[in-house]
């Protein structure tokens, strides 16, 4: 007869009640991994502020930061260089939540936006701003907003039936990311050679050129999703039990699904808008956060700080790491996701599960 497995003191979920009623499940080595997360992103945050062909160094970047700073480094920090790292937070962070929300709700690693067509979608809206109207920034921006959330409508009608099931929303994502893809090769051919190279570059995803204008809206639409997603959270960890389960202990499946789809949607389209489809963030971010906190369920507050690191720490690599010429952040993320991906692929063959 086998024996329950003790848990040490320390590593047991602690549960922190409100008055109203209102639980949140404690980890303790969660805890620490968020620690960490957010403290690397601030420090990679410093560090890439202060990189430039102006450097600054770190303590002068957080002086300045304070109120601290001279004339000269308070322009460069808060006017050129500030925006364009919060923009990479924000996105960051909107990626790794979004992603982690589409692998929960589906109950598969690879249900994330790079794989069921929303970054596709998105950048085809973006192409009919460059390519039919030559649009401004703006107007691009909103165009891949609404290709990104008329794509995520389309994902759940056409995955419903008497619900929407892991498989088949994976496998109407597909259909849909590849038809996007025929869409955008299109709509390539039709432009011009400048837009065709303005829309190459923002089909990569880049930070380059991001201010104030694109850290408003999104930190708006972050700080209103991530509470209502994570007031959420509990039901979406009963729903990866099944959706009879969850029934049974009083979630209403559905509303919760929609409700979580949508906000997902939402937080990449919103990310993709800002900086392009910058891919593999949201696949690979939900991925390392569990595996760092070696915990069940959706790991949300983990993913969005991982994603937030990943994004800035990569943002410095495509600018320090490459001689003189620097890189679409888009091109780095996509190099460390095809790397984590084969990876992944050799240890689960080793282990015998493919």
């Amino acid at each position: 007869m086998k024996t329950a497995q003790k848990i040490p003191h320390g590593r047991r979920p602690r549960a922190l009640r409100t008055p109203g009623g209102f639980s949140v499940r404690l980890e303790p080595r969660a805890l620490i991994v968020v620690a960490a997360l957010v403290a690397a992103a601030l420090a990679a945050s410093v560090v890439l502020i202060g990189t430039g062909d102006f450097p600054i160094p770190a303590g002068d970047v957080v002086k300045t930061l304070l109120g601290d700073g001279n004339a000269g480094q308070e322009f460069i920090v808060n006017e050129l260089r500030l925006p364009r790292v919060l923009v990479g937070l924000l996105v960051g962070a909107s990626l790794g939540l979004g992603g982690a929300l589409f692998q929960a709700v589906s109950r598969n690693p690879l249900g994330s936006p790079d794989v069921l067509g929303l970054g596709q979608g998105a950048t085809a809206g973006a192409l009919v701003m460059i390519v039919l109207f030559s649009g401004s920034a703006a107007q691009v921006a909103v165009g891949a907003l609404v290709g990104g959330l008329a794509t995520g409508a389309l994902l759940y009608l056409l995955a419903w039936k008497r619900g929407v099931h892991g498989y088949r929303l994976v496998l109407v994502g597909i259909g849909l990311s590849a038809i996007a893809t025929a869409v955008n090769g299109y709509l390539m051919t039709k432009a011009d050679f400048v837009d065709a190279a303005r829309a190459v570059v923002w089909m990569t995803g880049t930070l380059d050129g991001r201010d104030w204008k694109q850290v408003w809206p999104l930190l708006v639409l972050v700080c209103v999703l991530v509470p209502l997603v994570l007031a959420n959270g509990r039901g979406l960890r009963m729903m990866e039990m099944g959706d009879d389960v969850s029934h049974a202990l009083g979630v209403r499946v559905e509303r919760v699904r929609l409700l979580l789809m949508v906000s997902a949607v939402l937080l990449t389209a919103a990310a993709t808008a800002a900086a392009g489809p910058v891919s593999f963030v949201a696949l690979t971010a939900p991925q390392l956060a569990r595996r760092l906190t070696r915990s069940p369920g959706p790991n949300l507050v983990p993913s969005l700080c991982m994603g937030a690191a990943l994004l800035v720490t990569a943002d410095w690599a495509s600018q320090r790491l490459f001689g003189d010429g620097q890189l679409p952040v888009g091109v780095v993320t996509g190099v460390l996701g095809g790397v984590y991906l084969l990876w992944l692929l050799v240890t689960e063959r080793r282990a015998g599960r493919i």
